[in-house]
């Protein structure tokens, strides 16, 4: 069930809100499609003003750095020049430094203070955000030079303060782009050599590989012009930068034009103990050793005043700009504490001190925490300005009280809260509209459930202990109609797809809708999908994809119950033991590669198989639905042949849709995304390349068996010693949890020896006989375990034959066969779909 947000239920609690008639303001958090906002704006070169009047069009998303909106321009007043490239009725783009929740905020201003002891600059002073706005002005031109086209990077056009907010921001040309392309490849292997913009023959993913060769030039273009620290935004390995890099919508189809990049405003700062991602390790250390113990978006002005002399003519018409940005940049320097770069200046430099100071003052009346007359008087009495300074540090009540006491409205706003209480009635309710407002936002409640817990707020009350929890988890909990069609969702609706036609066309029709939406599939391919949606093999398809969705609860049922029987068949174990126990069941059944679930999976599509006579179209279904999690994939990816659009969508829409609850890493468009795409989809088409360029190698080539018998020899030799040596060492026989670490690699090498050594043998005999063999080691290793203290005359008149012998080595061959086969068969597997060398092609 899709959760619906509401415009309209938001605005009818907004005037719920205003009728209440409280001295403070409404705390503007976010804004709607419809609203109207009024801003002073300052072009970035040159400077000039201009009174702007925007309409909000949509809500694109937020992050750490802050919220963007796309927004109409309705009216524009200069106050002395005109403002390039700002035009009444053409959209723009929004930027507003300030998160869009609650936890974003805290975590990302709880980093920059560790970082320069001090709040957000970008939310907080406009001269940081014009300085930022100069430096991409330099990028942007700097861009024509190095990678032919300005329009590379976006074009920043103002900056200005959202007072409702409390915010600085800034007004950039709005891009029509789109993320990338999840593209079908089945060759991966010219990917990881690192070839970005040719393949061997077989030119896949092309705009994966265009995207990464145009953020890796860009990254250059950064480091060679001084912006070394802002690179960082579209360093390749942060793994959550490609998001930052859109691809123009009119460049397609082609697959190498039309990138631009759109975000040059870092969220987190990066602290020497706290690497986000891989590649900052290595940045750690090479701010280290510049000198940069703390990073943000600190740059070099020797090195961009040596780009610009080097490339005079592109700079030709920014004559001065150059100036202007090492002006505003040292500016914003001298406005932070920032311990790691000043030091000691700090102690000895008192215009250093006022500079700070200043901004610090600026910061509380941009933030709405102090009014224009008692900023004047922190600002001539410093005793009152430390006060103030530690009174916003007190947990939880320093935000408020810093209010109180800097700004009259909420003066009067906590008299009237302790003096009346009619006013204090009418301020909870307020607060309780708020509230609503933010949950319904965020997921939590319906438009419905809003509207009634704003017509008796005492209700709201019980919604607040679960605040707390995950959004879907809250809306689980408090409204019933959803409980029940989740429920029904995870039991109900996978027999229906089953058994009526209807219902799987009604679902694939929504998940295209949903993919078009996404960006994931275009017009033409949506169109395509819906008039391929009768065809026989499709529902033949569909009918076997809800089958196996409804072997999804399968194993986690069977492992609850064995786990349930364990503790019941050992009530010896204490709670805590038991607990224990319980978990190593649940967790072994999660790793397993082959699970109950995967095995009703398997067993489906082997009866399908042979009721229709027909393993072509089930060929890689039948393999793939034996496995563990990409076995529910097997059909998407078997349907790949026949209809490739519909089986890469449906790959791409189900692998990824699970990525994205993943923090920040999960972001749509991230690298953690496509590279799911690639394990889910890509891979199963790489290995069948493989397998098929192996097939076409052996065709010539005779089958080969006689080298089985010495690969089992061997091993057994191997393993022989193993136990030879550890009695030499030890001198006593090695029971297998002594030398588990060892054994078990020996069915896995011959078991690849004997795979490898095949000649022409076809792929199922093949992967059979690497078993097989790895199945003898396990039988050799359990006899070895029984005989070996008899062969060196530790159990002296004992037979061989008797009970006491074979019944222990019975026992250990059992499962000691089936130990050694299970590492045998993936060794086997393993050889065969492994990349084929240059010299085997």
């Amino acid at each position: 069930m899709k959760f619906s947000y509401s415009v309209s239920a938001v605005s009818a609690l907004k005037n719920s809100f205003r009728r209440q008639n409280i001295l403070r303001p409404f705390r503007t958090r976010r804004y709607d499609a419809g609203d109207r906002v009024c801003y002073e704006v300052r072009s970035v070169f040159p400077e000039n003003k201009a009174s702007a009047e925007l309409e909000i069009e949509k809500f694109v998303g937020g992050g750490f750095a802050g919220q963007v909106y796309k927004a109409k321009l309705l009216d524009i007043s200069p106050q002395t020049k005109p403002l390039p490239d700002l035009e009444k009725g053409r959209s723009y783009a929004l930027k507003i430094f300030i998160p869009p929740t609650g936890f974003s905020r805290w975590f990302r201003n709880v980093v920059y203070f560790l970082a320069f002891q001090g709040p957000f600059s970008l939310q907080v002073n406009p001269v940081a955000v014009r300085a930022a706005a100069l430096w991409q002005k330099l990028l942007r031109r700097g861009a024509q030079v190095k990678l032919g086209d300005e329009n590379h990077i976006v074009n920043i056009l103002g900056t200005f303060i959202d007072k409702n907010m409390g915010s600085c921001g800034e007004i950039s040309e709005w891009i029509n782009g789109r993320l990338w392309r999840l593209e079908a490849d089945d060759n991966l292997d010219d990917r990881k050599r690192g070839d970005l913009t040719t393949s061997s023959g077989h030119p896949g993913s092309p705009e994966y590989r265009a995207k990464k060769d145009f953020m890796i030039r860009l990254v250059r273009l950064m480091h060679d012009m001084g912006a070394v620290e802002l690179a960082r935004q579209y360093e390749w390995w942060t793994c959550k930068s490609q998001p930052n890099a859109l691809k123009r919508i009119s460049s397609d189809p082609d697959p190498k034009r039309g990138f631009v990049a759109v975000d040059f405003r870092a969220g987190l700062a990066l602290l020497p103990f706290l690497p986000m991602c891989p590649v900052d390790i290595k940045l750690i250390l090479k701010g280290i050793g510049r000198g940069s113990l703390v990073q943000f978006d600190r740059g070099n002005i020797d090195k961009l005043k040596t780009f610009v002399q080097n490339n005079k003519e592109a700079f030709f018409s920014m004559d001065g700009i150059v100036e202007e940005c090492e002006k505003t940049d040292k500016a914003y320097r001298n406005s932070l504490p920032d311990i790691p770069h000043h030091h000691v200046k700090l102690i000895f430099h008192s215009k250093l001190r006022a500079s700070i100071r200043r901004s610090i003052l600026r910061s509380w009346v941009i933030r709405n925490c102090l009014d224009e007359n008692k900023m004047e008087r922190l600002s001539r009495n410093l005793f009152l300005f430390f006060v103030y300074y530690i009174l916003g540090m007190i947990p939880f009540l320093g935000s408020s009280l810093r209010r109180v006491w800097g700004r009259m409205d909420y003066r009067r706003h906590a008299f009237k809260l302790l003096s009346s209480m009619s006013y204090f009635r009418r301020a909870f309710r307020a607060h309780i509209l708020e509230s609503l407002i933010r949950w319904h936002r965020a997921g939590r409640i319906t438009e419905s459930r809003a509207l009634k817990i704003s017509r008796s707020p005492a209700c709201a009350l019980a919604h607040y202990p679960l605040s707390i929890l995950p959004a879907g988890l809250h809306w689980f909990l408090t409204d019933f109609s959803y409980t029940r069609k989740v429920l029904d969702n995870i039991f109900a609706r996978p027999l229906r797809l089953y058994f009526k036609a209807r219902e799987r066309e009604k679902w694939l029709l929504s998940m295209v809708s949903q993919g078009e939406e996404s960006g994931m599939l275009n017009p033409k391919e949506a169109d395509h999908i819906r008039k391929q949606l009768k065809e026989p093999f499709i529902q033949k398809y569909l009918k076997s994809l809800a089958v196996h969705i409804c072997t999804v609860p399968v194993t986690q049922i069977v492992s609850v119950f064995v786990a349930l029987v364990y503790v019941r068949l050992h009530p010896e174990l204490s709670w805590q033991q038991a607990s224990l126990h319980a978990g190593i069941i649940l967790g072994l059944f999660q790793v397993t590669p082959i699970s109950p679930g995967s095995l009703v999976r398997g067993l489906y599509v082997s009866f399908l198989v042979l009721k229709e006579k027909n393993f072509k179209d089930y060929n890689i279904a039948f393999f793939l639905s034996f496995f563990k999690y990409i076995g529910y994939l097997a059909f998407p990816i078997q349907m790949a042949y026949r209809y490739p659009d519909l089986a890469r969508f449906m790959a791409g829409h189900w692998a990824t849709g699970a990525v994205h609850i993943v923090p920040v890493f999960g972001e749509r468009g991230a690298l953690l995304e496509h590279a799911v795409f690639d394990l889910f989809y890509n891979y199963p088409l790489t290995i069948r390349r493989r397998l098929r360029q192996r097939k076409k190698k052996r065709e010539d080539v005779k089958s080969r068996i006689w080298h089985m018998p010495f690969c089992i020899l061997g091993g057994a030799c191997v393993l022989g010693l193993v136990n030879f040596i550890y009695t030499q060492l030890k001198g006593n026989t090695p029971g297998f949890g002594q030398i588990w670490w060892a054994a078990i690699w020996i069915p896995v090498f011959v078991s690849a020896a004997v795979t490898r050594w095949s000649g022409g043998m076809r792929l199922p005999h093949r992967l059979a006989a690497g078993t097989i063999c790895g199945a003898c080691i396990g039988i050799f290793s359990a006899a070895l375990h029984v005989l070996w203290p008899t062969i060196l005359g530790q159990t002296p008149g004992l037979p061989l034959l008797s009970g006491e012998v074979l019944g222990p080595a019975a026992t250990a061959a059992l499962w000691r066969t089936f130990l050694f086969a299970l590492m045998a068969f993936p060794a086997a597997l393993k050889t065969e779909i492994r990349p084929l060398s240059e010299k085997s092609k």
